[in-house]
């Protein structure tokens, strides 16, 4: 083992007491709660705080290494990109670069950190995980269903199945319907 400033290096990894990885973690709570509060929403600082806890439960804490201002901006901006925060047309709406100034930063670096971030934990539009109140409420996929192998309007199967649908949906499950063969 040898030392890196004050960490050590142990197999080629930052080595971090459990203490000094919660440290980082409530510091970047800290910092996108910040960000969220003036310029965000409650919603926003929920899904980061999730992210964060999240990736400080990995075997290897991605943010144990790196400034902590860059990966506060890459939450933000990942959780954003998912949710179309960047789009004009939604509510909340800011610029990335808006993000990347608060936190003094530089946007293509934040951009290819999130990248990252949402690799890490494959991360996409609609993501049930991480997707806002709006988002989960909008999307375009909540009316539709599969019958057979073939995705289907919900509205197409009785109205039985439709409220079987809605109620596995909401316990955070989904459903898929087989018909029988005569």
């Amino acid at each position: 083992m040898t030392k890196l400033g004050r960490y050590q290096l142990k197999k080629g990894r930052i080595y971090m007491t459990k203490e000094e990885i919660k440290k980082r973690e409530s510091k970047l709570l800290e910092m996108t709660g910040m960000f969220c509060s003036q310029k965000l929403d409650d919603d926003y600082f929920k899904l980061s705080e999730k992210l964060i806890k999240k990736m400080g439960r990995k075997r290897d804490v991605p943010f144990k290494r790196g400034k902590l201002e860059i990966w506060a901006a890459a939450v933000i901006y990942t959780i954003g990109s998912i949710n179309f925060l960047f789009d004009k047309s939604f509510e909340p709406f800011i610029k990335s670069e808006e993000i990347s100034d608060f936190f003094g930063t530089k946007n293509a670096t934040v951009s290819n950190k999130a990248g990252q971030i949402r690799k890490m934990f494959n991360l996409t539009m609609f993501d049930d995980e991480f997707a806002t109140e709006h988002m989960n409420e909008s999307n375009p996929l909540n009316d539709l269903v599969v019958v057979d192998g073939l995705i289907m309007p919900l509205s197409s199967i009785p109205e039985n199945l439709q409220e079987l649908v809605k109620k596995e949906r909401a316990a955070g499950r989904d459903i898929a319907f087989t018909t029988e063969r005569e």
